[in-house]
């Protein structure tokens, strides 16, 4: 299958471009009105900041031969869960009664990144063992299985560039998380999410509040980068258009 990438770095440039030009209009939205949230989650709550990625995705599925009534962003995004009922994702390929690709775009951006690591990672692993563990029970498929992707970008700042304490008052943590900031703590939850085949591919991205509103971006990680997950959520797709 031939994969063209060729403008890809510009089409996440847009998506990044997208996501900080939201997050500032939904803050200033909020802060007119009055009922401006605490902290940054007056620029979150809004929930579109990740839509130029999903409609990124959408294209790329298009690319790979799969029509857009298959694919499905900002509604009908349930499905059956094991732990629970149901789970809303942020993108979602049904095809002839089959899910094939699944899709979760998340960010995070400062000043609280301690807590909100923990919801993040906890919320990703978590959603994919209710996945993977319906999937085994037949709540989808019988024998096809999902592409499940995700995408995250990360805010680059000084604070989540700067060393984290760890605390071990029984045992050692893993000594990659030693003095491993958050940026760093993200890259390698994004790596053992697929070498645990959590998830079948993960694209990390990093960009400053500064020079992500012209687009700008970093992908940290050599063998996260978004070209490395489009080429493998397009040659799943290509399988079953």
């Amino acid at each position: 299958m031939n994969i063209d990438l060729s403008n890809i770095q510009k089409r996440v440039s847009n998506a990044v471009r997208h996501f900080w030009q939201t997050r500032r209009a939904q803050s200033d939205r909020q802060r007119a009105s009055g009922r401006s949230d605490q902290g940054a989650r007056s620029a979150v709550t809004g929930g579109a900041q990740m839509d130029r990625f999903n409609e990124l995705v959408t294209t790329l599925i298009c690319e790979a031969g799969i029509g857009r009534s298959n694919i499905f962003h900002k509604k009908t995004l349930e499905l059956p869960g094991y732990f629970r009922p149901e789970k809303q994702w942020d993108l979602l390929v049904v095809k002839d009664d089959q899910l094939i690709v699944t899709i979760e775009a998340k960010s995070q951006v400062g000043p609280s990144f301690g807590n909100n690591f923990n919801n993040r990672t906890e919320e990703a692993m978590g959603s994919a063992l209710d996945l993977w563990t319906a999937y085994r029970e037949g709540a989808f498929n019988k024998t096809v299985k999902p592409w499940l992707g995700y995408i995250f970008l990360l805010e680059d700042c000084p604070k989540s560039n700067s060393p984290v304490r760890v605390r071990e008052p029984h045992f050692e943590v893993f000594d990659e998380f030693k003095n491993a900031s958050y940026c760093k703590r993200y890259e390698i939850f994004c790596r053992k999410l697929v070498r645990e085949r959590q998830y079948s591919a993960a694209c990390f991205i990093t960009s400053t509040r500064e020079s992500g509103i012209k687009g700008i971006y970093k992908e940290p990680a050599e063998d996260l980068t978004f070209p490395i997950f489009a080429k493998s959520l397009m040659a799943h797709v290509k399988a079953y258009a």
